[in-house]
């Protein structure tokens, strides 16, 4: 089976979980900058995150997928398990903005972090199998420094939160910061992948 039916559904699920967070968004009631920052400010700042972590998926996929010529049936049911983590993240972004970043919300979401990043793994682990280890995605997956931090960095602000000021928010912001570190990291772009698809489309 070729990849575009594959990369259309995803596409099309990236989409819709990007709708589905911003119609979270409240509207203000006033009409003047403050009625904006304390009825969506808080929204505002998660849906930013997430969106930029919702990107860098699409981004990460879309390159990934341009080193595919083809799918199996464990590559089709990988893909839909990072698609169901994915699809997770308008209601924990919702839960950690409304409960305006409560410990339980943040490590969930965090939690929700953590998953999507060990099923893109499976995926990337899953094709490269199939394509074997001197494919194309194994050359440009190289040691895959970003692929082995991340997790690191979810972790760290789970435990954060979980561990540090468990009656404050200390713990709580030490984990936000290692979320948003994690997301700045990964929109450092990546030449490597850029390389090797186009060598991989032009072997000439």
């Amino acid at each position: 089976m070729r990849t575009s039916r594959l990369e259309a559904f995803s596409d099309g699920v990236l989409a819709i979980i990007i709708t589905i967070m911003v119609l979270e968004l409240k509207v203000p009631e006033g009409h003047d900058l403050s009625a904006l920052v304390h009825t969506t400010g808080v929204g505002l700042l998660t849906y930013l995150l997430t969106f930029v972590y919702v990107g860098i998926y699409w981004n990460n996929h879309h390159h990934m997928f341009h080193l595919v010529r083809q799918v199996s049936g464990g590559v089709l049911w990988a893909n839909l398990a990072l698609l169901f983590c994915l699809s997770l993240f308008p209601f924990t972004t919702a839960w950690m903005d409304e409960s305006k970043f409560e410990q339980t919300p943040v490590v969930v979401y965090g939690l929700n972090l953590l998953s999507a990043a060990a099923a893109y793994f499976v995926l990337q682990t899953v094709i490269i199998r199939r394509q074997g280890p001197e494919s194309a995605l194994r050359q440009a997956v190289g040691a895959d420094i970003k692929g082995k931090i991340s997790p690191a960095f979810y972790l760290a602000g789970i435990l954060s939160a979980l561990a540090i000021d468990r009656s404050g928010h200390v713990g709580v912001g030490i984990a936000v910061a290692c979320f948003v570190g994690a997301a700045i990291m990964w929109i450092v772009p990546d030449r490597r992948i850029d390389r090797a698809v186009r060598q991989y489309e032009s072997p000439d």
